[in-house]
Formats: structure tokens, sequence, C-alpha cells
């Protein structure tokens, strides 16, 4: 009986992980097409380094936030496939690529009637105001297909084929890459777009994605036989049902990820020194962030897979094994990065100051990558289960009802500088830890 268990225990590991190792691939090659728009631009000047980050500043938060709409797929088809439902898994994923593009054509729309008077409502120097408008433009070339593309990743991550996502998004990185490279710097005889030329190359990186994506989908087995590419009437049930995941998987990213903008406002009336070592700790935190995220995604697919079928007690296990797994890992590398601060901070700077601000910052950085890996992981369980009225609110009284009132009375009222937003979010990411848990035996005890 023990020998058994512990098979059971082995197997679902493996299949845990092999789901969600190539995730952290594929969110890596994501993050390096970002550090390939940031180091290349800088390279073609400050106004262009300045112009492109205002740019990804703004797009990232629309980005996230659509995105998160879209990944309702996700957790739709892996409870429809765990029900053997497979025809239905076509109308999920044909209804996510409208909605993609109703919302690549509402971004678009927006971005042309708005976008120049929101950057002049900025202050921008000229020459800052023209690279950040035009790379947002030359971003723009490529939101009909990074949006269609969510369903389509959803889709063939579902499945379980996570390792031909990450195959796809590295052989579009040195691509990227090349673009960024020929298109900044003006080679191969075309003219040189400094910062500009890093979004026009994300816009093209965008449709190869697509296509890529839609040649596996359609010439390869077992998508193709799925037909996903054909006419489709919406219909009111099935928008209704996929944005009633979507919106609050959305809008809970959003709230999430835009927390860190607002705090990077806060934080900018403390000096240069003091935004640098900000804006390092808080880059390899996000490369750090790539862990849980991981784990979040592969936990929505698995879970929603055993919630799908009704193996209430399948679900159950992985809810256990990945919480462990992710506690596990959480543990080795929060500890190896305090002995490492230092070496960590060097990466980023030679500034004596400012290292010694940095290892401050990862302090608390360790803090909140605490929390994370709980409260990201049992994220994507309850999007697993369909329950994403949870993660919501949970985002929204954390990291908006708590994180940031909180940061305000410690800069204002305390007196604790720049340390204290990065003691608010250690509190925030704890409480949506907390709250999430709670949920999460709840929801557990309910369906037991």
């Amino acid at each position: 009986m023990i020998k058994a268990l512990d098979r059971n225990y082995r197997d679902k590991l493996r299949r845990l992980l092999s789901v969600m190792l190539p995730i952290i691939c594929t969110q890596i090659a994501i993050m390096g097409m970002n550090f390939f728009d940031a180091s290349m631009s800088g390279q073609a000047g400050d106004v262009d380094l300045a112009g492109a980050a205002i740019g990804g500043n703004i797009w990232m938060p629309i980005q996230t936030g659509i995105s998160g709409i879209l990944m309702a797929a996700m957790p739709l088809v892996a409870n429809l496939l765990g029900a053997g439902e497979k025809e239905k898994i076509t109308v999920v994923v044909r209804h996510g690529l409208c909605l993609a593009l109703g919302f690549a054509v509402l971004v678009l729309a927006c971005g042309t009637t708005f976008l120049p008077h929101f950057l002049q409502g900025m202050g921008l120097a000229p020459e800052v105001y023209h690279v950040a408008l035009w790379y947002l433009a030359g971003l723009g070339l490529g939101v009909i297909p990074f949006f269609m593309i969510t369903p389509l990743r959803s889709l063939v991550d579902t499945l379980g084929y996570t390792h031909l996502t990450m195959r796809i998004y590295l052989l579009a990185l040195p691509i990227n890459a090349c673009l960024n490279y020929v298109l900044i710097f003006g080679k191969l005889g075309l003219p040189r777009l400094g910062g500009i030329g890093a979004g026009v190359a994300s816009g093209l990186t965008f449709w190869l994605l697509l296509a890529i994506f839609a040649w596996v989908i359609s010439s390869l087995e077992p998508f193709r036989s799925y037909g996903i590419f054909g006419f489709i009437r919406p219909t009111y049930s099935w928008l209704k049902e996929y944005l009633r995941i979507g919106v609050p998987m959305g809008i809970s990213i959003f709230m999430e990820t835009s927390i860190f903008g607002v705090v990077a406002l806060f934080i900018a009336k403390f000096g240069t020194e003091t935004i640098a070592a900000h804006q390092a700790a808080l880059n390899f935190s996000s490369l750090i962030y790539m862990l849980p995220l991981s784990f979040s995604l592969a936990l929505t697919i698995v879970v929603g897979v055993e919630y799908g079928a009704k193996n209430y007690q399948g679900a159950r296990d992985y809810v256990t094994i990945g919480l462990q797994t992710s506690l596990g890992i959480a543990g080795f590398y929060m500890l190896a990065e305090y002995f490492l601060r230092e070496q960590i901070a060097f990466i980023y700077t030679n500034n004596v100051e400012v290292i010694a601000l940095v290892k401050v910052f990862l302090l608390y950085a360790i803090g909140w990558q605490a929390g994370d890996a709980i409260a990201a992981p049992i994220q994507g369980i309850l999007r697993g289960y369909k329950d994403v009225d949870a993660t919501f609110w949970a985002s929204m009284l954390a990291y908006w009802g708590i994180c940031l009132p909180l940061g305000l009375f410690l800069d204002y009222k305390v007196g604790n500088g720049a340390f204290a937003y990065w003691q608010s979010l250690d509190i925030g990411v704890i409480s949506s830890a907390t709250l999430l848990s709670l949920r999460l035996i709840w929801l557990q005890k309910k369906l037991k």
C-alpha cells in the first residue's frame, strides 16, 4: 500500500514537472526579448532607452491585463479535456480568438485616439516623446497577433505540449535579437531607428510567433483534429462564460503587476541611486518570480483536468505536491539569494552606495518571494477549479487595500523612506498568500 502511494506521488510529481519545466524556459525566453529591447535601446543612447522604457511601461499593464482575460482558455480547456468534451474545446478556443481580435482592435483604436495626448501630458522632452510614441506604434504592428497567440498557446499547453511552446519561443528569441540589432542600429542598409526599432522588432516577432502557432495547430496532431481555424458565429453564452472566468483573472493580474509601477513612481523622489537600486533588485526578483509563476500555470492545467474529470482526490494530490515542491525550491533560492546578495548587486552596478541599497532591497524581496511561493501556485490551483473571483478579491485587498496605503503610511508618517514600499510589498504579498490559502482550504473541504 505504501509503495503504491509512493508510486502515485512520484508519477504525479513527474507529470507536474514535465508540464512546468518547459513553461519556465518559455517565460525566460519572453523575458529575454524584453532584455534585448532594453539593453540594445540603451546602447543606442539615453534618449532611446528612456523612450523605449516609457513605452514599455505603458504597454505592460495593457498586455498583462488583456492577456489575463484571454488566458481563461486554459482552465476552460483543462476542465473540458478532463470531462472528455473535445468538441467544446474547439468552441472555447474559437471564441478566444474572436475576443482577442476584438480586444486588439479596441487597443489600436484607443492608442490612435488617445496615446499622443497622454504622452504629451507626461511632460516628456520632445525627443523622448518621439521615441516613446513611435516605439508604441511599432508594437502596434503586432497587437493583433500578440493577443491571438494567447488562446492558441493555452490550447497547446493544456493538451500537455508545453515543451512545444518552449521550442517555439526559444526559436523566436534569437530572431527577435537579430531584428533588434538590425533595426535599432540600422544594419543591412536599413535606416537607424534607435529605440523605435525595438518596438518594430517586437511587433514583427509577434507575427512570427502567430504564424508558427497557426502552422503547428493546423498541421500537427493532436491539434489538427480539433479544427480550430474555421468560421464560428459567437454566441452570448460562450462569450459570457469566457469573460466570467477571464475578466477576474485579467483584473487580478493587472492589479498585481501595476502596483510595482505605482511603487516606482513614489520611490522616484528618493534620488537616482535609490531608483537604480530599486530597479536592480526588482529586475532580479522578476526573474525569480518565473519559478512560482510557472508552478501557477502548470497547476492550472493539471488541477483543471482532474477537476473536469470530477477526480477531486487527484486534484487534491496535485495541490499538495505542487505546494510542497514550490516551497522546497523557494527555500533553496531564498537561502542562496541571502548569501549572494552582494554578488547579485555587482551584476547591475559598481556603485558602492547603490550596492548597499540593493542588498537591503533584496532582503525585503526574499520576504515577498516566500509569499509568492504560496500565493502564485494557489492562484493557478483556484483557476483550475474555475474559482477566479477569489484571486480577484485577494489581489484587490492585498495590493490596493493593504500594500499601497501601508507603504504611504510607513513613508510619510513613520519616515521609513524608500524601504517603506518594500516593507508594504512584503505584507501585501503575505496577506494575499494568507487569503488565498484560506480560500483553498474552504474550497477543498467543500469538494470533499
